[in-house]
């Protein structure tokens, strides 16, 4: 199995990286974060245009019919510039689920052109996410991933992050066009990108406020306490990176242990945005915590996915099942197989 990052797919993530950087700062999510639908069409324009809504759907429908890694690396971006957007479940995760199940070529057109946005909706998750402006809706019930319009009103519920619109999960109704898990492993393996991403993100913060905040008369950078937490995030970032390109490869290939190594993905991606969000906010000391502090977008959307799609406790548990019961050999022979 190989899931290297090609020149062409680098080259595309860092087009996207310098894109959000110039449009999506700090101060776009401070200004959405006073507004009270959270929600810019200027930016979802700009997304569109930039083809990112079209990136997964095939090139017959108007899009650029990439791969899933393709799409990791660029969920990784939205995750780094803290998009709330959904784009990522719109174009990365219900897009290849529309293609797998065939017959969808007019919504996956409408999908490309910005037009359609789907809300996804899993009885893992007790809410839905922009289910109020979603035109359709794709959701697991039992065994079934069903597809219906989006029809009705919805009831807003509170989030731990500001920049995300959560819902009273709509009733499941639909046409059935594949199986339930294939939503689940999506969604969870797009979540872990965006989860690196945000790791990053918070890890280039924490750094640039060590290298400028003086203490005892220099940067508190230079002081070895902080350099080996901050070594520490970076190791963990370096090591969920991989796991979740191997997730990506795998899901888009169909593979037997899919499942498990979407579930290794969104755990190891998880810890790491985790255990970053910690160490940035005790650099910057008691600042870490406050509104003030850019930090605190990252930290809060680190958390708000980290029980997304299933929390830590759940895929752990799908992990340890295939192990413990023999499903997916382990050892060095049976690693990259």
């Amino acid at each position: 199995m190989d899931f290297t990052i090609s020149d062409d797919q680098a080259t595309l993530a860092q087009g996207v990286r310098d894109y959000l950087a110039g449009v999506h700062g700090p101060e776009v999510l401070r200004e959405l974060d006073a507004e009270e639908s959270r929600r810019s069409d200027a930016v979802w324009q700009g997304l569109v245009e930039m083809g990112l809504s079209g990136l997964l759907v095939p090139e017959a429908q108007g899009g650029l019919g990439l791969s899933l890694l393709d799409g990791v690396g660029i969920a990784i971006e939205l995750g780094r510039a803290g998009v709330a957007e959904p784009i990522a479940d719109t174009a990365l995760v219900a897009a290849p689920l529309l293609v797998a199940a065939g017959g969808q070529d007019a919504l996956l057109e409408r999908i490309a052109t910005g037009s359609a946005k789907i809300a996804l909706q899993h009885p893992v998750n007790p809410w839905t996410a922009d289910l109020d402006t979603a035109s359709h809706v794709l959701s697991a019930d039992s065994d079934a991933l069903l597809l219906a319009e989006r029809s009705g009103t919805a009831r807003l519920l509170d989030s731990v992050d500001p920049l995300r619109r959560l819902f009273v999960p709509a009733s499941a109704g639909g046409a059935a066009i594949g199986t339930s898990g294939a939503l689940l492993d999506h969604a969870a393996l797009i979540a872990a990108a965006q989860q690196i991403g945000i790791a990053e993100a918070m890890l280039a913060q924490a750094t640039d406020y060590a290298k400028t905040r003086t203490q005892f008369g220099q940067p508190i950078g230079s002081f070895q306490a902080v350099k080996h937490h901050l070594a520490s995030a970076a190791v963990k970032i370096a090591f969920a990176r991989p796991v979740v390109q191997r997730a990506a490869v795998s899901l888009g290939e169909g593979a037997a242990h899919a499942a498990v190594h979407a579930s290794h993905a969104k755990l190891a991606a998880s810890d790491a945005a985790w255990a970053t969000a910690e160490t940035a906010t005790q650099v910057h000391g008691a600042m870490g915590y406050t509104y003030e502090v850019d930090l605190h977008f990252w930290m809060k959307r680190a958390w708000a996915l980290a029980s997304a799609w299933g929390d830590r406790a759940f895929h752990l548990a799908r992990i340890d099942a295939a192990v413990i019961g023999g499903t997916l050999p382990i050892g060095p022979g049976h690693s990259f197989a």
